[in-house]
């Protein structure tokens, strides 16, 4: 469970008004506002973040008019980072709150727990993440939504409405949102079920659910000319003739990987982090082909290896067993 801090007012408001050319390189056609200085929950800024135009668009109509954003897309392509470095540009708290099989009704919504005072043993009830968020000025994000459990995407319903008031049966009790706090919610489906195949455990959403996202985006994955500039602003030491071509081909090998997942070839997928590590360990080792093995090639499944091999040697011009050691450093 998230550990709620002290420092989080529920009076707070934005009181900065954001220049959105400036932050996100897009005019908004709407007014943006943000907090003048961050607290524990905003999001470290990542000065080299690419910002998908159209989605960012969404998230900020989140912010700015309190609507309700998904944002569907393939796993990797970035979707929650994405609203996390929106928060920390508008200094907006941000907490993500994964729906895998293990969160239940309980950890959103709270439990009578024993608690000792004045030496007596006595049961209080304890708040859990969702009515305390649902009080603070929060952006609450609620990653892998199309894998929630049907008890959780139930509570959930109740805060999707227009002027949703979260019901706390157990304690006779009912909570207004906080005029500030912002729902999102990423996922790989857009509600209706895995029909690709591609991710075991999502599941249909109820359809007058989906009805209460105010905004539905997609994000897909950056062009490779893209991807390329925000790889070699995280490896620096590949900045140069030799390393930019490596670079081009390595996020070629991802692209081929992507298509391959897409059309059922394969089952894992290289994403942009995905590529970062494997330049990461290629500058550590030195060797081109071991570095793609520890980097992604083992956790491929041992019948796709071959399809992969054939990637590597599509971008690179070469097999596998042939590569070289090719030293961009000295």
């Amino acid at each position: 469970m998230i550990e709620k801090k002290q420092n989080t007012d529920s009076t707070l408001m934005p009181n900065v008004e954001i220049n959105t050319k400036q932050l996100f390189g897009i005019d908004c056609p709407f007014k943006v506002s943000g907090f003048d200085k961050p607290n524990d929950y905003v999001p470290p800024i990542d000065k080299n973040y690419k910002f998908d135009p159209e989605t960012t668009t969404a998230i900020l109509a989140g912010f700015s008019g309190n609507k309700k954003v998904l944002i569907s897309g393939y796993h990797g392509t970035g979707k929650s980072t994405h609203i996390e470095q929106v928060a920390a540009r508008l200094n907006w708290p941000c907490i993500r709150i994964n729906l895998d099989s293990h969160i239940s009704r309980i950890d959103l919504i709270g439990k009578d727990v024993i608690v000792l005072k004045d030496g007596k043993q006595i049961t209080e009830f304890q708040e859990g993440i969702l009515p305390w968020a649902y009080q603070h000025p929060i952006a609450l994000v609620f990653d892998e939504y199309d894998a929630g459990r049907p008890d959780v995407m139930f509570v959930i319903q109740r805060i999707l409405e227009s002027e949703g008031r979260l019901t706390l049966l157990d304690q006779s009790r009912i909570i207004n949102p906080n005029k500030y706090f912002r729902l999102f919610a990423t996922a790989n489906t857009i509600g209706l079920g895995d029909t690709s195949g591609l991710y075991h455990g999502t599941q249909q959403i109820n359809q007058g659910q989906m009805d209460r996202w105010n905004i539905v985006t997609s994000l897909n994955y950056l062009k490779n000319e893209e991807e390329e500039k925000i790889i070699l602003s995280k490896v620096n030491d590949l900045n140069n003739i030799e390393g930019k071509e490596i670079i081009k081909n390595m996020v070629a090998t991802a692209d081929l990987t992507r298509s391959g997942f897409i059309n059922g070839d394969i089952s894992t997928v290289m994403s942009p982090r995905t590529v970062i590590i494997w330049a990461e360990n290629y500058l550590l080792f030195n060797d081109l082909e071991y570095s793609f093995k520890l980097s992604f090639l083992n956790r491929c499944d041992e019948l796709e290896r071959s399809i992969v091999h054939e990637y590597y040697q599509r971008a690179f011009g070469i097999d596998m067993s042939d590569a070289k050691v090719i030293n961009v450093r000295e």
